[in-house]
């Protein structure tokens, strides 16, 4: 935890980025580079009864709230990271769980 889920991002180049960025990732959240998933979603975007072979951009990120400043810190780094692979426009969301709701191996991880 944090989950990251990246869409209309190529595999190969995220790659490229991937340790660097759990690296930067992991000293701001002040934790360890093992602390996060990132996924690739694979996706076919439809636009006017078409498929479209252009996704936007998209990383979704699932974790437990670190306030304000965190969450800032983390969002430029991901993006920043995506513009080193030549993604110029992204965005990002944050989706947080509450630590009494989330469970590991069916127990709370509370």
């Amino acid at each position: 935890m944090p989950q990251l889920l990246f869409r209309g991002v190529p595999t190969e180049q995220l790659l490229s980025v991937s340790e660097k960025l759990a690296v930067r990732l992991a000293a701001i959240c002040e934790c360890g580079t093992d602390n996060f998933t990132m996924d690739c979603v694979q996706t076919v975007s439809i636009f006017g009864g078409q498929k479209d072979g252009r996704s936007y951009p998209f990383v979704e990120v699932g974790w437990f709230e670190r306030g304000t400043e965190v969450r800032n810190r983390f969002a430029e780094a991901v993006t920043q990271s995506l513009q080193e692979i030549g993604i110029a426009e992204s965005e990002v969301a944050f989706r947080t769980y509450r630590e009494d709701s989330y469970y590991i191996n069916g127990r709370p991880c509370v």
